[in-house]
Order: structure tokens, then C-alpha cells, then sequence
């Protein structure tokens, strides 16, 4: 993971996620790509076709979504100042997603970091709805920093699984990435289901535990709860520093999704989520 993501829209969650990523990777030599997406003043058929370039009648929010860059990085030059980062500024008149995913198409991202929240995000939900649109369309790995969550050492890392797929190892390679970078311990989670495991369950079971060898790990099995709250009532419990899911349809990420509201799910949460797209072997 050397070239990183991070959308910004100059909120203070914004920085907040900013300062993560600085501290995640501050032992890393990394390349960052700070991202501002806007939409103009008034909409106009030659700014659709061309943008600000192509059009005679100058835009301010152009200017503004530069300056906002340029003071971002300087902020982050006279805050952290680490000779081991670089800076690359993406002003896009696009929507996020989009642009996110063509830039994914034209650099060699290897990560998106990002709030949870935007300038006006709303309390009461798991995830605003741009984090979500992201996370739904990443073809990389999303990390989503929760508004109040200070950084500190990943040392605990919780990975769900329902044993259903064959990961394969190009979908494994960024948490094992993370995990050996802050030295983490991985705990495998799973919700027994009647009956036990399948044959495929203990195949997928054994194939994950065989890319998890050289790392600390282990693995618990719980009885008698649901999905998705098992997991949030684990983390409630038990120190976690990273909440890591693969993202496939059916999945538990995809039901916590769905279920926004904290009364419903009776759980704020407070941890940084990482969300890696699934790729199977089988």
C-alpha cells in the first residue's frame, strides 16, 4: 500500500480521517492523493462537456477547491512533516464515486482512507451515505474513520467470516499488508449456524487459516447470536483497533448497511472499519 486515496471536503471529519492516514502510515513511505470533487455555481451544457477549461465564463468554485487543496496539504506538511509522504492534488468537477473510480482506473491506487461523515453529517447513522456509495463501487479497499475515533496502534484486528468463500489472495493481501505492518493479531470470527459446518465451510476455514500462518491469529466461534449484531456486540466487548470485512453480496457488511439507525442496532460505532472488495478462488 503505497499510494493512497483520501477524499476531502475541507470538514473537520475530513482532517480528522486526513490525520488517521498520517499516523496509520507514518512509517511508510507513501504517495497521497488528497481529492476535492465539486459542481459549479450554475450548471452550463460547455462546463458538462469540457469543464472549467472548455468554458469562456470562469468558475469560482474551481478556485476554491484548489485553494482548499493547496492549504490541506500545507496543513498536513506543518503538522506531521514526515519526509516519508508526498502530496498529489485532484480537483474534479465529478461526483465522488465517479471520481474515485476513474482515478482508481488511472493511478495505481491501493487504498481509499475516508470519514464517515461529511460537513453535515448526521449522528444518528453507521455511515453517511458517501461512504457508503464508495465503499458499494470500490474496486480497492476502503478504510472509513469514524468521526471520534482517535488513532492509536493497530494491535487488534477483527475479521467476520461466514466461511462461505474461498478468498483468494489478491483479496487477502491488504489485510495481511496491515496486519504485518503494525505487528496486529487477527481474531477469525464466526456465528454458528444449526448444524454446523459444511464441507466447504471447513475447506474455506483451512484455506484461510493456511494465508495466516506466519501472523498472530485466532479463532472464535459464537453460538446463539445473529448476524450482523454478534459482531458489533464482539466489538463492544473485546478491544478491537480495526473492523475488517470483505465486501460481497448477502454479506454481514451489506446488512449493517441497510440497518442505519443506532436505535435499531443499539450500537454507535467507534471503530475504524476496513472493507476490501471479495474476490474468490471458488
Amino acid at each position: 500500500m503505497k499510494t493512497i486515496l483520501i477524499p476531502t471536503d475541507f470538514s473537520d471529519n475530513a482532517w480528522h480521517a486526513i490525520s488517521y492516514a498520517m499516523n496509520f502510515f507514518k512509517d511508510e513511505s507513501c504517495t497521497f492523493y488528497l481529492l476535492h470533487t465539486y459542481s459549479p455555481a450554475f450548471y452550463r451544457m460547455d462546463y458538462a462537456v469540457g469543464g472549467p477549461s472548455f468554458s469562456a465564463i470562469p468558475d469560482a468554485g474551481v478556485d476554491i477547491s484548489l485553494m482548499g487543496l493547496e492549504k490541506t496539504v500545507a496543513d498536513i506538511k506543518q503538522t506531521y512533516g514526515n519526509p516519508k509522504h508526498s502530496y498529489e492534488v485532484v480537483s474534479s468537477f465529478n461526483t465522488l464515486t465517479d471520481e474515485i473510480r476513474e482515478l482508481v482506473e488511472k493511478k495505481p491506487i491501493d487504498l481509499v482512507v475516508m470519514g464517515t461523515q461529511g460537513a453535515s453529517g448526521a449522528k444518528e447513522v453507521f455511515l453517511g451515505s458517501n461512504t457508503v456509495f464508495v465503499i458499494r463501487k470500490a474496486t480497492v479497499p476502503v478504510v472509513a474513520i469514524p468521526e471520534k475515533v482517535k488513532y492509536h496502534p493497530i494491535r487488534n484486528i477483527l475479521f467476520p467470516s461466514d466461511y462461505l468463500s474461498r478468498y483468494s489472495p489478491e483479496s487477502l493481501k491488504p489485510i495481511l499488508y496491515v496486519a504485518r505492518m503494525h505487528q496486529a493479531r487477527i481474531t477469525l470470527l464466526h456465528v454458528m449456524e444449526e448444524g454446523g459446518f459444511t464441507a466447504d465451510q471447513k475447506e474455506n476455514k483451512a484455506h484461510l487459516e493456511r494465508h495466516l500462518e506466519e501472523l498472530e491469529y485466532e479463532t472464535v466461534e459464537l453460538e446463539g447470536a445473529l448476524m450482523p449484531d454478534a459482531v458489533l456486540e464482539y466489538t463492544e466487548a473485546h478491544p478491537v483497533d480495526l473492523l475488517v470485512m470483505m465486501n460481497r453480496k448477502h454479506s454481514f457488511l451489506e446488512r449493517l448497511m441497510l440497518r442505519q439507525n443506532i436505535d435499531k442496532i443499539g450500537f454507535q460505532v467507534q471503530i475504524p472499519l476496513m472493507v476490501v472488495p471479495n474476490s474468490t478462488d471458488s
